[in-house]
């Protein structure tokens, strides 16, 4: 397995997997997710010459996608009580259902982390749906730890 930019010929391995993390979505909160695609494969073209938003993927021998990381750079700037830290947060990590457990998940993971460190991030930050148990627990795995809580009330 090799860890890597993605690159234009990778975009319809990632495709399946957004439809993958999609389908959890929806099938959690059909209220908030519908079937469709988080990005579109111009989108996804668009980023891949876009330093500032990095999509890492996980290949096998073949070349085939086994999982995937999208990153953005984020930098608060002008808060009067946040300081200016340099973050790189995980947009949307995903692994193929029928290679999870195969440490596929970790090594993206830690690709991200070294990622960060070379580009001299302060942290790493993600958003995880609690629809979603046991996407939570990999990332505690990781070592990832609440940074706030969003609560909502349905009406």
């Amino acid at each position: 397995m090799q860890i890597r930019r993605a690159e234009r010929g990778d975009v319809s391995g990632i495709d399946r997997l957004l439809a993958e993390v999609n389908r959890i979505h929806h099938e959690g909160r059909p209220d908030l997710f519908d079937l469709g695609r988080k990005y579109t494969d111009d989108q996804i073209a668009e980023m891949l010459g876009d330093d500032s938003r990095p999509i890492f993927v996980a290949v096998d021998e073949g070349g085939e996608v086994l999982g995937y990381a999208f990153c953005q750079h984020q930098q608060i700037i002008g808060d009067t009580i946040r300081t200016p830290v340099k973050t790189l947060y995980i947009d949307d990590l995903c692994v193929d259902e029928a290679t999870r457990g195969r440490g596929v998940g970790r090594s993206l993971f830690d690709h991200v982390l070294a990622y960060a460190r070379e580009a001299g991030c302060h942290d790493v930050t993600l958003n995880v749906w609690e629809l979603n148990p046991g996407a939570r627990a990999f990332y505690e795995r990781m070592g990832m730890r609440p940074l706030k809580t969003c609560m909502e009330t349905l009406l």
